[in-house]
């Protein structure tokens, strides 16, 4: 029987939130290093950057009951890291700061940096410290980071999308569970039951029985029958019997 409730992922085996968790802290680190305590923009950063790490977490936990949800929750942690990705943009161009071209040697050092399997935020600390732990260098790494969960986002909502086109949601999983069960339960021997209930009719219509008792018996028969309207191979016993005649 097809599960009313799969189960869930586990989150921390996705690449999007390995690379989420990977924004989140860098973000943190960035804010500290280079930008004004009580600027506001610290705040924004900040916390775009946690809705893309916990809006994929609570997406994958949400997987279990509810397709939509899990769509919902995935777009909206791709909208928090492209606003998280222009305010990385916004520093570099109002800080007179070059924005790499897609295929800079350095942004392609970066993007080697994703194949790692011990990937951390230490790994890109020791690039960005490495390469001088100046503000482009570090602005650079995070545009390239987000672009890479981005990807990986688009390409989970894609997916998402396919199967809630093929195996619907909860609601139909539900209902299909319930046309299933109903399948599985055994069916009434139609045809048998109409010949007990022609048989039992004969066997009133002939007995020495008060013609009122008679005809109320008879009418309890043809109720029953009717009862069996719809069933395959049925119909009314009235059509097998003749009519009481009181």
């Amino acid at each position: 029987m097809e599960p009313i409730i799969p189960p869930h992922g586990d989150y921390q085996i996705l690449e999007s939130y390995q690379n989420s968790l990977i924004v989140f802290d860098a973000t943190f680190d960035f804010c500290a290093r280079f930008l004004k305590k009580g600027d506001r923009t610290v705040d924004q950063m900040v916390q775009a950057a946690r809705s893309g790490k916990q809006n994929i977490v609570e997406g994958c936990m949400a997987s279990r009951i509810s397709t939509e949800t899990e769509i919902k929750l995935t777009g909206v942690a791709r909208a928090s890291l492209e606003e998280l990705l222009e305010d990385y943009r916004d520093y570099l161009r109002t800080h007179g700061l070059v924005l790499w071209k897609k295929n800079d040697k350095r942004a392609l050092a970066v993007r080697r940096l994703a194949r790692r399997k011990d990937r951390t935020y230490e790994l890109y600390r020791a690039y960005i410290e490495g390469a001088g732990n100046n503000a482009e260098v570090f602005c650079n790494v995070m545009v390239s980071l987000i672009h890479q969960t981005n990807f990986l986002l688009d390409r989970k909502l894609k997916s998402l999308e396919k199967s809630f086109v093929q195996d619907g949601g909860l609601r139909e999983r539900m209902y299909r569970a319930r046309v299933n069960a109903r399948n599985a339960q055994p069916q009434p021997d139609t045809k048998r039951a109409l010949a007990v209930l022609r048989g039992l009719y004969r066997d009133i219509r002939d007995a020495a029985l008060d013609e009122d008792a008679k005809a109320e018996l008879l009418r309890k028969v043809e109720s029953v029958a009717d009862l069996l309207k719809g069933s395959a191979g049925s119909g009314n016993v009235k059509s097998h019997t003749p009519e009481v005649k009181p």
